[in-house]
């Protein structure tokens, strides 16, 4: 591992030589990640890309790119389309990418269930805001604005984030 890594351990996430507090899925950390199961994937996560509300902030990196009120993400595992972003009107099950709380403000998209896609073993794991301090998360890993912040301006595509099986929520 190297300092660049972001690493998961019980009770936050170090990176460069800092820790900070985050929240994971409510179902813990799991190796046998499905659909719905609350959990947070185990295993070594690549960030492929980072969204933004260009109404809300600006460009957290130059390698930003602004949701728009379109942009979906399919986690329904039936779909071909599943674990993929999509575009409104999307008539399978969905989440929207501009929410109007700040939880989705600033988006790091990670390569977890990923070409390939497998149907049903998650989807959706993505870095963001947190909804407040170490509230759990549906699967993602969450961070306070400025802890996410000052990730952000650090990494860019291809930093991994490690996700060490095993570890509870908490």
């Amino acid at each position: 591992m190297s300092p660049r890594d972001l690493v998961l351990m019980p009770g936050g996430i170090r990176f460069m030589g800092r820790r900070f507090p985050c929240a994971i899925g409510r179902g813990g950390v799991r190796t046998d990640k499905r659909e719905g199961d609350g959990a947070t994937p185990a295993g070594i996560l690549r960030i492929v890309g980072l969204l933004y509300r260009a109404d809300r902030m600006a460009p957290p990196a130059p390698w930003a790119r602004p949701v728009s009120p379109g942009d979906l993400w399919c986690d329904d595992p039936a779909s071909p389309d599943y674990n993929l972003p999509v575009q409104a009107p999307f008539p399978a099950s969905h989440e929207r990418l501009r929410r109007a709380d700040p939880l989705y403000d600033m988006i790091l998209l990670t390569d977890y269930n990923f070409l390939p896609v497998r149907s049903g073993r998650g989807s959706a794991i993505f870095l963001h805001v947190w909804r407040r301090p170490r509230y759990p998360t549906e699967g993602c890993i969450a961070f306070a604005r400025k802890d996410l912040q000052w990730i952000i301006a650090r990494i860019r595509p291809g930093t991994r984030v490690v996700v060490p099986g095993g570890i509870a929520r908490g």
